[in-house]
C-alpha cells in the first residue's frame, strides 16, 4: 500500500508493531469485518507474507471467513471451504504440525498434505482462535509460497497477539449475530401470535372539554416486558419494521367501528414505511379524512422532497400529518418547516413543569404564534397536572392529551366517554 514502510524482515520487524497494530485497531466507526481485515493485512505486512486468513471450523470443514493477499490470483477466497482433516489448520490445532514453519518442504508431517508441494507452501504460521468460553473457533493463519528462515518465536508471539485481537472482534460479531437472531425470533413470535394490543388515549379540545380524537398506542405483553419503542426499534434492526408497524396499524384501524364519525384517529408511522409505500397499502379503504399520521422527530427523513411526494396522494384525499415530539430537538423543527404539517404535537418534555418554567413557556408561546401563522394546530402531549393545563390554556394551546385528561383505554371502554 502507498506510503507504508517496507521493513527489513530481520532487523526492523519489531519497529513496525505499533504501526501495524494501530492499523488493525478500529476507530469505532469501522465494521467488525473491516477491523478483522485490517488485522490480517497488518500481520501479513509485518511478516512479509503473501496470504493471511481467518478460517472457521464447522461441520468437519474449514471455511475461509476473511482473506487478505498480495497475490494477483490468491489460492483461496472468502467462502471457500475444504475438508478440515486435509488442512494445516486442523493439524496445528491438534499438535501434529508446529504453529511456526519456516519451510514446509522440510517437515515430513507437512509433506503428507498434497497442498504442500502443489501450491507450494513455504513459510506458514497458524495459531488457534479461541472464543471467550475456550471453544476453538478456527485459526488465524498466514503463509507464503517461499520459505522464510528469519521467522522466530517473536514473530509467533506477535501472531498470537493479533489472533487474540481478531478473536475479540469475532466474539463481538457472534454476539451481535446471536442477539439479532434472538430479536428476530421474539418478533416473529409476536407477529405470529399477534401478542400485542392497541389502546386509545383521548385527545381533548380544551375550550369545550370534548374529545376530538384518539391516539392509537401499541402495548406488548410478550416477554421480556419492554416499552413499545424498544419493540419497534428492534423490529427495524432485524428488517421487520414494516411487518410490525402495519400489523399494529391494522389492529388500530379496527377501532373505527367503535368511534363516532366526528372523531379522528392518530396513528404512529415511521418515515421508512411512508417512503416504501407500506402505509398506502395499509390504509386502503380506511376513512382517510379521520386519520392523522404521526411522524416522530427521533427518526431521520433522508429526503424531504421524496417524502412529501410519497405522502401527497394521501394528503390530497384528506389525511393529515402530525409532527410528534416538537420541542425535543432540532429535527422536529426541521420536519415542521419542510413538511408543513397540519398538526404539531408538543413533546412531553416541553409540557412537564410549564407552569413554573419560563423557558418552556416562552418556547411554547413561540410555537403558538408559529402555528397561528402557518394554520397548524398544536396538541400538547403528556399533560398530567392541573397547573400545567392552566398554563397551556393561558398560552392559547387549545388541544391536549395526557393522564390528567384521560388514560389510554381499550377500544371497548371508549364508548363511555361520549
Amino acid at each position: 500500500m502507498p506510503g507504508q514502510p517496507n521493513p527489513d524482515p530481520v532487523t526492523n520487524k519489531l519497529s513496525l508493531i505499533p504501526y501495524v497494530f494501530l492499523s488493525a485497531s478500529s476507530s469505532g466507526e469501522e465494521s467488525i469485518d473491516e477491523v478483522v481485515l485490517d488485522t490480517l493485512s497488518a500481520i501479513r505486512l509485518y511478516l512479509n507474507m503473501e496470504v493471511a486468513f481467518v478460517a472457521e471450523f464447522a461441520g468437519g470443514r474449514r471455511r475461509f471467513r476473511y482473506v487478505d493477499s498480495s497475490l494477483e490470483h490468491p489460492p483461496i477466497a472468502v467462502g471457500d471451504s475444504d475438508p478440515l482433516e486435509e488442512s494445516y489448520c486442523q493439524r496445528v490445532v491438534d499438535g501434529r504440525l508446529p504453529e511456526l514453519i519456516q519451510d514446509a518442504s522440510a517437515i515430513p508431517a507437512a509433506l503428507d498434505l498434497p497442498v504442500t508441494m502443489d501450491l507450494p507452501v513455504g513459510a506458514h504460521l497458524s495459531v488457534p482462535i479461541r472464543l471467550g468460553n475456550g471453544q476453538i473457533y478456527g485459526t488465524f493463519c498466514c503463509f507464503s509460497t517461499r520459505p522464510d528462515f528469519t521467522l522466530g518465536d517473536r514473530d509467533l508471539s506477535i501472531m498470537h497477539l493479533f489472533a487474540n485481537f481478531a478473536s475479540r472482534q469475532i466474539c463481538r460479531e457472534l454476539t451481535t449475530q446471536r442477539t439479532s437472531q434472538e430479536m428476530l425470533q421474539r418478533l416473529t413470535s409476536v407477529l405470529q401470535a399477534e401478542s400485542f394490543t392497541v389502546v386509545y388515549q383521548p385527545i381533548v379540545e380544551l375550550s369545550e372539554d370534548k374529545i376530538v380524537g384518539f391516539e392509537a398506542l401499541t402495548r406488548f405483553w410478550s416477554m421480556p416486558i419492554r416499552s413499545p419503542d424498544v419493540w419497534f426499534n428492534e423490529a427495524a434492526e432485524v428488517g421487520l419494521s414494516e411487518d410490525l408497524e402495519m400489523a399494529a396499524i391494522a389492529k388500530a384501524l379496527r377501532g373505527f367501528d367503535h368511534l363516532p364519525d366526528n372523531i379522528y384517529l392518530s396513528i404512529n408511522v415511521s418515515p421508512k414505511n411512508i417512503l416504501n409505500g407500506a402505509i398506502h397499502r395499509a390504509l386502503q379503504g380506511a376513512p382517510l379524512r379521520r386519520i392523522v399520521l404521526e411522524v416522530t422527530e427521533h427518526v431521520p427523513i433522508p429526503d424531504y422532497a421524496q417524502f412529501g411526494q410519497s405522502l401527497a396522494p394521501l394528503r390530497d384525499r384528506g389525511i393529515r400529518l402530525a409532527i410528534d415530539d416538537a420541542g425535543s430537538g432540532y429535527a422536529s423543527f426541521l420536519h415542521i418547516l419542510k413538511l408543513k404539517p397540519e398538526i404539531i404535537k408538543l413533546d412531553i418534555g416541553l409540557i412537564r413543569g410549564i407552569d413554573t418554567d419560563l423557558n418552556r413557556r416562552a418556547l411554547t408561546a413561540a410555537l403558538v404564534g408559529f402555528a397561528q401563522e402557518s394554520s397548524s394546530k398544536l396538541v400538547a402531549e403528556g399533560v398530567e397536572t392541573a397547573p400545567e393545563l392552566a398554563a397551556l390554556k393561558e398560552l392559547h394551546v387549545s388541544i391536549a392529551q395526557g393522564y390528567l385528561l384521560g388514560h389510554p383505554l381499550p377500544i371497548s371502554e371508549t364508548a363511555a366517554l361520549f
